[in-house]
């Protein structure tokens, strides 16, 4: 049986200096997220609820375990998905969204025979409803076109439990409340709990992935029309983030559009990529 109420939120212990420095590099070595003395609070609570489930009594026999062999690869696993914020909605950002139909919109119009299927990617995915929105504006772009089902979506993130979440496709109505009714009837199923499911011709467009964003150089992704990468930076160090964002920018394809939220990154710039004249977002084209 599982302890719950205040005494399950509370943590075991205060952590010593030396313990909070060694979790902290932990996690940036493995994933790059930098948890700041701020965020001890955060990291302390969710360490200890996992640390009760086994029966652990310190920071420092867990931070063994979890740092011991293939057992503790698993364990790690699962304390990452503790520690992955996962707070989305769809279209969270709606200016982004207008500017991607709008880039779609023009794809559409200037569209040869024989063009591949638009190929777009949400990096950070998290449970599944940005690529979903990512979807969401294609279909609407190609709906009454020869091609309705001309495109594909990738989401990726590091997180398992985020992923499965992700490939249900089934929400409950607080993350759907930024979304014309209409887009929710031709897009959704209602359920019998109240909650709405992905219909199916939406959900065959989309594919998730396990994917760590220090790991891009490995990722097979290449070629993307639309690439979003929102709410995911501003985990990282400055340099860290300029570092992703030029691997990003090498896997678009020409004329492709990549898509960052607003305020993560200042100053960045990139020789093949051109920043989309929209004030309301930070997006950039690449050339060619």
């Amino acid at each position: 049986m599982q302890p719950s109420g205040a005494w399950a939120l509370k943590p075991l212990v205060d952590m010593t200096p030396a313990e909070f420095y060694d979790w902290q590099t932990l996690l940036e070595e493995r994933t790059g997220v930098v948890i700041s003395e701020q965020r001890q609070a955060f990291l302390q609570t969710n360490l200890s609820a996992r640390m009760r489930e086994l029966g652990v009594a310190d920071y420092a026999s867990y931070y063994r375990q979890v740092t011991d062999g293939p057992r503790g690869a698993v364990e790690w696993s699962i304390l990452l998905d503790r520690l992955t914020v996962q707070e989305t909605r769809f279209f969270r950002h709606r200016p982004s969204f207008q500017v991607l139909e709008h880039y779609l919109g023009e794809r559409l119009a200037r569209a040869e025979v024989g063009e591949q299927p638009w190929a777009l990617w949400s990096v950070g995915c998290s449970s599944g409803e940005e690529p979903y929105s990512l979807a969401i504006s294609a279909a609407e772009v190609l709906r009454d076109s020869e091609r309705p089902a001309h495109f594909g979506v990738t989401g990726t993130d590091i997180s398992l439990n985020a992923l499965s979440k992700a490939r249900a496709g089934q929400y409950g109505a607080r993350k759907l409340e930024q979304m014309d009714i209409e887009l929710c009837e031709r897009y959704f199923d209602a359920q019998s709990d109240g909650r709405f499911k992905v219909v199916p011709s939406l959900a065959a467009r989309v594919c998730c992935a396990r994917l760590n964003v220090l790991e891009l150089a490995k990722a097979p992704m290449s070629g993307m029309d639309v690439i979003f990468c929102q709410n995911l930076l501003i985990y990282f160090r400055r340099w860290r983030r300029r570092e992703i964002l030029n691997r990003l920018a090498e896997r678009l394809a020409p004329g492709g559009l990549l898509v960052v939220g607003v305020g993560e990154v200042i100053g960045w710039q990139h020789p093949e990529l051109e920043p989309v004249a929209d004030e309301r977002v930070l997006a950039f084209t690449r050339k060619g």
